[in-house]
């Protein structure tokens, strides 16, 4: 069996348009804020309420969906991400723009949960990690292209249009699904399972400690994250004067330091998961931390890109982990983990508004450094989760049940 590149290329796409959307208010804070009469801080609560709804909703709507055809729910999600994006662009309120985003909140935990099963059963045996960071290249060129055009896009043509564009592109990923995702049922244990059975399995799963450990990892190094990125614009421009096409072209800087980190660290998931997540903690740690105080251009430019390298590629080797440690359970791992990555989305997002809120811009740089060194410590001791060599063993285990 080969890698089924066309198909994972479209959910590298469809992934793309969905951290694109999650994550365009973020630059497009001011724009956002002045045509809709809110506070800056309110707008950030965008990402805050987006993360809840789907946290709340992940678990029995995948639970709900699970003898669903995969192909098919996951171009569904793709159809509903259109259909409020393109509500979203016509938002005559805050009110409403908030709820459009709820809407595909509701889809955005369903997509999560099922892209990583999806993107492994159309890779190798024993290559799921390498196939996940292909995948995840579209999360990282949202960043490169998605968040800094988009607020290119805002800021010329106004935030309307830039959401505008971002459900156009969805709606090409929701045909090139249909055209090119084969068939994909679901596995025999999961389709002969009652919906009761699903959620219970879904639920319960946290109680394996591998899986309990990888989201307590994940919600911790989320939550520290996404404090100070929701309010990566007012820090910019606070130590290094970036604004307007500034901003644009940092953002575009930190979305390529990502791509680049993705891409190598894909290289490396499915034999030294350990010390490539160490790694990128230990940079992401450095980096973020040294923002603490009012660097100047140059130093901020150069701490900000480390932070996009390191950070956007963290989520390779965690997706990649789910499905390692929990091979015989995959929808309702990555489920639950996708709840937990959501609460930290949300959890910071809420943090950072407070602190921000509150005056105190300058302490969220060190709150994300010491969340990613408490991740750090986790991982460095938990070798059966995040080993520091794959072993034939296990790899052949994998192999089997795939």
């Amino acid at each position: 069996m080969t890698f089924n590149r066309p198909a994972l290329a479209v959910l590298g796409a469809s992934a793309f348009c969905f951290v694109t959307a999650e994550t365009l208010p973020v630059g497009l804070l001011p724009q956002i804020a002045s045509g809709l009469h809110v506070a800056e801080s309110d707008v950030g609560l965008l990402l805050t309420s987006y993360a809840v709804v789907a946290a709340v909703s992940t678990i029995p709507l995948t639970a709900l969906t699970m003898r669903a055809p995969r192909h098919l729910l996951i171009t569904v999600c793709m159809a509903i991400f259109v259909l409020s994006q393109g509500a979203a662009a016509f938002a005559p309120s805050f009110l409403v723009l908030a709820l459009t985003r709820l809407v595909c909140a509701l889809a955005h935990g369903v997509f999560w949960s099922v892209i990583g099963p999806i993107t492994a059963r159309l890779a190798p045996p024993g290559q799921a990690g390498r196939a996940t960071a292909l995948v995840f290249v579209g999360n990282s060129l949202a960043i490169v292209a998605g968040v800094p055009v988009g607020t290119a896009i805002g800021q010329w043509l106004g935030w309307r249009v830039a959401v505008g564009v971002v459900a156009a592109a969805g709606a090409v990923c929701v045909l090139l699904l249909a055209r090119v995702l084969p068939q994909l049922h679901p596995l025999p244990h999961d389709r002969n399972t009652r919906l009761g059975a699903q959620l219970r399995a879904s639920i319960t799963i946290i109680r394996d400690p591998k899986v309990a450990l990888l989201c307590t990892i994940t919600g911790v190094l989320v939550i520290g994250h996404f404090a100070a990125y929701t309010y990566i614009a007012p820090l910019v421009r606070r130590d290094g004067g970036l604004a307007g096409i500034g901003l644009s072209a940092l953002l575009l800087g930190y979305g390529a330091a990502a791509l680049i980190a993705s891409y190598t660290v894909g290289r490396l998931i499915d034999r030294r998961p350990g010390p490539a997540l160490a790694s990128l903690l230990a940079v992401l740690a450095v980096a973020v931390g040294s923002l603490a105080p009012v660097l100047g251009p140059v130093p901020t430019i150069v701490a900000t890109l480390l932070w996009g390298g390191a950070f956007c590629a963290i989520p390779v080797c965690l997706a990649a982990t789910v499905l390692r440690i929990a091979p015989r359970a995959r929808d309702a791992a990555s489920a639950v983990y996708v709840v937990a990555f959501q609460i930290g989305i949300g959890g910071g997002a809420l943090v950072g508004e407070r602190v921000t809120g509150a005056g105190h811009l300058g302490a969220l740089p060190l709150l994300a450094a010491g969340l990613a060194l408490v991740a750090l410590v986790l991982v460095v001791t938990a070798r059966q989760v995040f080993p520091s060599r794959l072993d034939e063993a296990v790899e052949a285990e994998l192999a089997a049940i795939h």
